[in-house]
């Protein structure tokens, strides 16, 4: 199983939205990097929902239950083949991690959200889920099946 952060303006999606609405397809990523890594995404892997401009934190936790498939937010006439998947809410963070608290914290140096924090979908390592699911003071559920 991978391990991600997804990013989205809680002003336009927020935490609170993908927990009312149980399953929700994750459109609108207009970045070529973010795209890739959204076909790279498979069922089951976990990803951080983290609210960006606003907060600046992770809140939450989101598991990818559709792959890869075309986005079905583009316009007519607009260039590029998107894709999206489908994530459910999993589970809330217990205590918000913020940007602030990541950046502080030289053992995050490397970290996709400090190193290229304009990108909506980006890979964490197994390490930093680690560090991060601790700092939040979350537990998966999936490591103790």
């Amino acid at each position: 199983m991978a391990h991600w952060l997804v990013k989205s303006e809680p002003d336009a999606f927020s935490w609170d939205q993908q927990v009312a609405n149980g399953v929700e397809p994750w459109t609108g990523v207009r970045n070529h990097m973010a795209r890739n890594n959204l076909r790279a995404m498979k069922r089951g892997d976990r990803a951080f929902f983290y609210h960006s401009n606003v907060g600046k934190e992770i809140v939450g936790v989101v598991e990818v239950v559709r792959e890869a498939y075309p986005d079905p937010s583009v316009e007519p006439g607009e260039k590029g083949e998107w894709s999206c998947v489908d994530m459910r809410a999993v589970a809330p963070m217990p205590r918000p991690v913020t940007l602030a608290e990541l950046k502080a914290d030289p053992a995050f140096a490397s970290l996709p959200l400090i190193r290229q924090s304009r990108l909506s979908v980006m890979p964490i390592s197994d390490e930093d889920w680690t560090a991060i699911s601790r700092l939040g003071g979350w537990k998966d559920p999936k490591k103790s099946e």
